[in-house]
């Protein structure tokens, strides 16, 4: 352990989803902390835009779809001849279906009419993504005898998700365009299943594995949406992008070394409630 125990100088962390609005403020956080980024991302022109912004350290563009098990191996693959060494992982790709007047039609079925394909898209990317993710960097993990995983879960892995926010004002009963998905709220909530599985299978290995679990960002929603989520929380507001950043940054280092199996949980008070 270093001196400073949030230090990840020249520590290599393969972030999934870092090209998007979350993923790329992790690898920037990351980047200042001294570590080797690299940014996996199904979209590769924006996994290069993200690298190439980082200063500090080498951040690597990869184009990677986590729910294909040959393009997941070639992540960790471009990583090892990259780096020589994965020494983090951060699972945090998902699809997230946001309340947005331009969602598409298919993000407002109700339970009863959400189709089968979008289920299994869902489980695909959050949770399969994960646990390929998860195979293919422990290779490299277990011959070195330390690693970090980290699995972004949500709260509503933690509690069910509250429909009466994606609910206009003024609407009555069951008139609403958007639910937040089923297939939303059950990978999350597994996501914590895999975490603490893994943690209890690799005991003794070196490799930690946590979740972290985030409340809802600001980011372009209504004005309405965003009243009704700040008065269903204590601290009586959304986050801000750049909050989770310190929270994978201490699961990824020496500061929680003595934690695995955990899940931290950063949602402004929301499952106080």
């Amino acid at each position: 352990m270093s001196a400073d125990p949030f230090d990840l100088q020249g520590r290599v962390v393969i972030v999934t989803g870092g090209a998007g609005m979350l993923g790329a403020q992790y690898v920037r956080a990351l980047a200042d902390a001294g570590a080797h980024a690299v940014v996996a991302d199904v979209d590769g022109e924006r996994a290069e835009k993200v690298a190439s912004s980082v200063t500090g350290a080498r951040a690597l563009p990869l184009a990677a779809d986590v729910s294909r098990p040959d393009s997941v191996r070639e992540m960790v693959r471009g990583t090892l001849e990259e780096f020589g060494r994965v020494d983090g992982l951060v699972n945090n790709a998902a699809l997230d279906p946001k309340v947005d007047p331009e969602s598409p039609p298919e993000h407002g079925d109700r339970f009863e009419d959400y189709p089968l394909d979008l289920w299994n898209r869902q489980l695909a990317v959050d949770l399969t993504g994960a646990f390929l993710c998860a195979q293919a960097v422990a290779p490299p993990m277990l011959a070195e005898r330390r690693g970090s995983i980290v699995n972004v879960s949500s709260i509503y892995g933690v509690v069910g998700p509250d429909q009466r926010l994606y609910r206009e004002e003024g609407s009555e009963g069951g008139d609403q365009a958007f639910f937040k998905p089923v297939s939303y709220s059950v990978t999350k909530a597994a996501l914590l299943g895999l975490t603490r599985y893994l943690a209890a299978y690799w005991a003794g290995t070196g490799i930690r594995v946590n979740a972290l679990t985030p409340g809802g960002v600001r980011a372009g929603q209504n004005d309405g949406f965003v009243r009704r989520y700040a008065a269903r929380t204590p601290l009586g507001r959304m986050a801000r992008p750049d909050e989770y950043s310190a929270a994978v940054r201490f699961l990824l280092s020496d500061a929680s070394s003595y934690m695995t199996g955990g899940n931290l949980v950063v949602d402004g008070g929301w499952t106080a409630w």
